[in-house]
């Protein structure tokens, strides 16, 4: 018996504490997608992935100018000339196939490098909502496993702190 009374004595404040929470959700894609300067990162991303994109075409068309060469004047050439015309073609696709990776990796770091600070302008405007309004907790939607009747929608907070509509 007294085990129990201590056991509910001990689990009181924990009642207590979880009365006092205030939990919060913020819809991050919806005011991600909002902001005016996505608009902007976005081409300079395209603009990048068109450097990468217009390399990739120059080689395959020197590979497919080659290739046409090769096999246009393949009864005329020496098997000497013949061979080293193949392993300069096979040389460019090499290049190709290594390239793909390279260049997605490339894109994918300045993508990673010019969302950074939209991120942490939306992470910050978050972070002065919950301080601002007393949450314990914001969660995003799209991760939200429950949400029960006493969250709060607090996305409409964090649009008004970044200027957004």
């Amino acid at each position: 018996m007294k085990k129990i009374i201590v056991s509910m004595l001990l689990l009181l404040p924990l009642g207590l504490a979880a009365q006092e929470m205030k939990i919060a959700i913020v819809d991050q894609q919806a005011i991600f997608s909002l902001l005016p300067e996505l608009s902007e990162v976005e081409s300079q991303i395209a603009a990048f992935a068109k450097q990468y994109q217009d390399q990739m075409k120059s080689m395959e068309d020197e590979y497919n100018r080659k290739f046409s060469d090769l096999t246009a004047q393949g009864d005329t050439l020496t098997e000497n000339i013949r061979t080293l015309r193949l392993q300069e073609i096979q040389g460019i696709e090499a290049r190709l196939q290594n390239f793909v990776p390279m260049a997605k990796e490339e894109i994918d770091k300045k993508q990673a490098e010019l969302l950074a600070p939209l991120y942490e302008k939306m992470q910050k405007a978050v972070d002065e909502v919950g301080e601002e309004n007393g949450y314990t907790y914001i969660m995003s939607p799209q991760v939200m496993l429950f949400k029960g009747s006493s969250a709060i929608d607090a996305t409409d907070k964090v649009k008004a702190k970044l200027g957004l509509k």
